[in-house]
C-alpha cells in the first residue's frame, strides 16, 4: 500500500479524492487534511497567506500519523502565487516540517505538461484575470509556451465547487487554441475527476485538470506510477525522456 497526503484547503471539491482512488483501481490510499482557508478569496493577499508555512504546517502532524510517504499543497493559486521561487521555498518548508517528499499542485502542472511531452499550454482558469495572468507567469517560468488564458472571474472557492459538468466543458472550449498541445483546467476547488475522458474526446488533445495532477504528483514523488485510462491520458502515456 502507498500512503499519498494531501493538504486541502477549506471544502469545496475534496470529493474527488475518494472518487480518484477508486480510479486508480491499485493498493493506493489517498489521505486529505484540511487546511484553514481563512478569507475565501482569488486575491492574492488573500491566496499568500492561505498558503502560509504555518497553515500548512498546521496539517502536517495528522498526515504522518497517516502513513503518508509525501505530501502535496493541493491548491493552485496558493502555490503561484508566490512566484516560481517563492513557490519552491514554500514546497521546501513544507518537506521539511513534514520530513517527506513535497510539492503544490502548481509544479504538479509543470510537470505533467513535460511527462505528456507537452510544451504548448492553454489555461481555462475559474480565477480573475490577474490572478490567471500569475498562473500563465509561473508555467512560463517553467518553461512552457502559453498560447492563451480564458479566466473565468470567479472570486470564491466555494462558487467555483458549485461548479457541475455544463461548466467545466464550457471552460474547457473556450480556454483552448488549436496550438495547444493540452488545456490546463488549474483549480483544486474544480470537480473534474468524473469528466477527464469525456474532456479529452470533445477537445481531441489532453487535459489537465488540478487534482487530477495533484494526484499524480503524489505518486511521482513515491515513484509510483499507475496505468489508469479512467484519469486521462496523464494516467496512461509512457514517460518522455526529457533531453
Amino acid at each position: 500500500m502507498t500512503a499519498l497526503g494531501f493538504l486541502y484547503p477549506g471544502h469545496s471539491a475534496e470529493d474527488d479524492y475518494p472518487r480518484i482512488e477508486q480510479l486508480l483501481g491499485s493498493d493506493v490510499r489517498l489521505d486529505v487534511v484540511h487546511t484553514d482557508i481563512g478569507e475565501d478569496a482569488h486575491r492574492p493577499d488573500a491566496l499568500r497567506r492561505m498558503g502560509s508555512a504555518e497553515r500548512l504546517a498546521a496539517g502536517v502532524g495528522e498526515l504522518r500519523m497517516a502513513g503518508a510517504e509525501s505530501v502535496v499543497w493541493a491548491c493552485t493559486s496558493g502555490s503561484f502565487v508566490y512566484g516560481w521561487e517563492g513557490a519552491h521555498e514554500q514546497v521546501r518548508s513544507l518537506a521539511r516540517t513534514a520530513g517527506l517528499p513535497a510539492s503544490s499542485t502548481s509544479f504538479a502542472f509543470v510537470h505533467a505538461a513535460r511527462e505528456i511531452g507537452a510544451r504548448r499550454v492553454a489555461v481555462g482558469a475559474t480565477y480573475p484575470d490577474d490572478v490567471a495572468a500569475l498562473f500563465a507567469e509561473f508555467l512560463r517560468a517553467g518553461g512552457l509556451e502559453v498560447t492563451g488564458v480564458k479566466g473565468a472571474g470567479i472570486i470564491t472557492a466555494a462558487e467555483v465547487g458549485t461548479w457541475g459538468e455544463k461548466e467545466v466543458f464550457a471552460l474547457a472550449r473556450s480556454a483552448d487554441t488549436p496550438d495547444a498541445d493540452v488545456i490546463l483546467l488549474p483549480d483544486t476547488a474544480l470537480h473534474t475527476a468524473a469528466h477527464l475522458p469525456a474532456l479529452e474526446k470533445e477537445l481531441g488533445k489532453p487535459v489537465l485538470t488540478a487534482n487530477q495532477v495533484t494526484v499524480w504528483e503524489g505518486l511521482r514523488l513515491t515513484d509510483r506510477r499507475v496505468n489508469a485510462p479512467s484519469l486521462g491520458s496523464l494516467f496512461t502515456k509512457e514517460p518522455i525522456v526529457q533531453v
